[in-house]
């Protein structure tokens, strides 16, 4: 299947990066190497790390890549692994990481990933298709009140409730197995005015399910509690989240390297000693202009954060 791939927020995360011919560089979430091949692009004797857990990606980075590929190093992995994924490569510093969170386009665009609300396919999700864990086994196997917790905390449903409990009435019959009987339950439970928004009714409820299916939160987690002591100093994290969850996280993380002194405001003298360890690139997030948005609507809810350590 031939894939288009607009990388969101290229030009934007190219000046972030500041990258030098001869650096060390990550991208860990390689996708269809969109960001990857203009970072590579713009190396001389420096290497790209590309990591992503989509064997797909992997697969088909040697073409993306093309004359590219003597530069790039290829990982199949987590990026929330990426402490360990360094030390197997024996790098122990890097001059600039990019993470473009969330489900990449092609996963979108390919139904039969599961991915999608709008075309019928098997329950999956996975980013990894290897992993055990499918929307599937989330769907059919997780209790009533699991279901409820995963689609507040992670879609932000207000109608969470509702939903779960529709979901655990309609398998106790037969098990639910496509998105479009997903999607078609998710809607049946919500009030008339909430099928009536602009977005899909089903949306928010298949993020939830596809963050739970990958570990989306934990992954960044585990990668903003390890990236900062990897990166050398003047070295540069740039993070591209799309959703309010993610882009919470490496915003109290960012603004947790950045901090200085903790001692109470009363205190005549320091004696914390805590001095920032990074500066932030820009006191707000970075978003897409209107043109990008013309030629690529999937970048509207993206916002990239960019972090210097010191």
């Amino acid at each position: 299947m031939e894939y288009t791939h607009t990388p969101v927020l290229l030009s934007e995360c190219l000046e972030g990066l500041n990258i030098r011919p001869d650096g060390v560089y990550v991208d860990g979430t390689l996708g269809r190497a969109g960001h990857s091949r203009e970072i590579a692009s713009r190396l001389t004797t420096g290497r790209l790390i590309a990591i992503d857990r989509d064997q797909a990606a992997i697969d088909a980075a040697p073409d993306r890549f093309g004359a590219l590929m003597d530069k790039v190093t290829l990982v199949r992995g987590n990026f929330g692994d990426i402490a360990s994924i360094l030390n197997g490569l024996d790098i122990p510093g890097v001059d600039g990481m990019l993470f473009d969170l969330g489900v990449s386009s092609p996963q979108l665009d390919e139904a039969a990933r599961g991915f999608s609300y709008l075309n019928d396919a098997p329950l999956d999700m996975r980013m990894d298709q290897s992993a055990a864990l499918t929307a599937r086994d989330v769907v059919n196997g997780w209790s009533q009140e699991e279901l409820r917790r995963i689609l507040w905390d992670y879609g932000e449903e207000r109608y969470a409730g509702p939903i779960a409990a529709a979901i655990v009435r309609a398998r106790e019959g037969k098990p639910i197995d496509t998105t479009l009987e997903l999607a078609e339950l998710v809607k049946s439970a919500m009030p008339a005015k909430a099928r009536k928004e602009k977005q899909h009714p089903a949306k928010r409820s298949f993020q939830a399910i596809r963050i739970a299916v990958n570990d989306e939160l934990g992954e960044v987690e585990r990668l903003l509690d390890s990236a900062l002591g990897l990166l050398n100093p003047g070295g540069r994290i740039a993070v591209i989240s799309f959703h309010s969850l993610e882009d919470r996280l490496v915003k109290t993380a960012f603004a947790s390297w950045c901090q200085g002194c903790t001692c109470p405001p009363d205190f005549p003298v320091c004696v914390c000693g805590k001095k920032p360890r990074a500066k932030l690139i820009g006191r707000r997030p970075i978003t897409a202009g209107e043109a990008e948005l013309n030629e690529n609507p999937r970048a509207r809810s993206a916002k990239l954060r960019i972090a210097e350590k010191l």
